[in-house]
């Protein structure tokens, strides 16, 4: 009875799938590994430990296949690809999810009415003080936000008060808060600038 499947020498097997395998798997540990801390720093205690299980259980396999083929180079370097690529990938995919809260501090010394009538009216939780600079009077606002909301707010910022300095920082832990309501269609920002151009008309 004749095989389907076509046979793969052992050459072929050490030299390219081993080598492939090894960078995939690197991939998988690291991306995880990215995803594991970002979830300690989350302070998630159920979910952090179930990623450094499979993060861990993928790294010994792919030594293991290092350790088996020592003579072969390109092993070691997937391994370092596999790593390197790996960083990337984590990263993309802890943009995507864009998990957590982030505090927004915006320092500016003009007028900051506009930009803060923007950010109540969108839902965003804002605290304004005043504030003495080296330019004169000015005002601090704080908002803290969820993450996936952050290029919304610094869009407000751009169009708002464009020389406005902020800064941004992640929030570990937050208790109650006011946050935008999660709704289809546009950002806020969006939705206020169709506001304000249908006013123009």
């Amino acid at each position: 009875m004749l095989s389907i499947v076509p046979e793969i020498s052992p050459d072929t097997f050490s030299l390219i799938i081993i080598p492939v395998f090894i960078f995939f798997a690197r991939i998988c540990d690291v991306t995880i590994g990215t995803m594991r801390i970002i979830f300690v720093s989350r302070g998630m205690k159920m979910i952090a430990p179930i990623f450094g299980f499979f993060e861990v259980f993928i790294w010994i396999i792919a030594i293991g296949q290092i350790f088996q083929n020592l003579t072969n180079p390109l092993n070691y370097f997937a391994y370092a690809a596999g790593f390197a690529t790996g960083n990337f990938v984590g990263m993309l995919v802890e943009e995507r999810l864009a998990m957590g809260l982030a505090i927004i501090r915006i320092i500016t010394q003009r007028d900051a009415t506009n930009l803060i009538d923007y950010l109540r009216g969108a839902g965003y939780g804002v605290t304004v003080l005043d504030a003495q600079g080296k330019q004169g009077p000015g005002k601090v606002i704080f908002s803290v936000v969820k993450r996936k909301n952050i290029r919304d707010v610094e869009k407000a910022i751009h169009e708002f008060n464009p020389k406005a300095f902020y800064s941004i920082e992640d929030v570990r832990r937050a208790a109650e808060g006011t946050f935008p309501v999660a709704v289809p269609g546009p950002t806020p920002f969006h939705a206020h600038l169709g506001k304000v151009m249908r006013k123009g008309k």
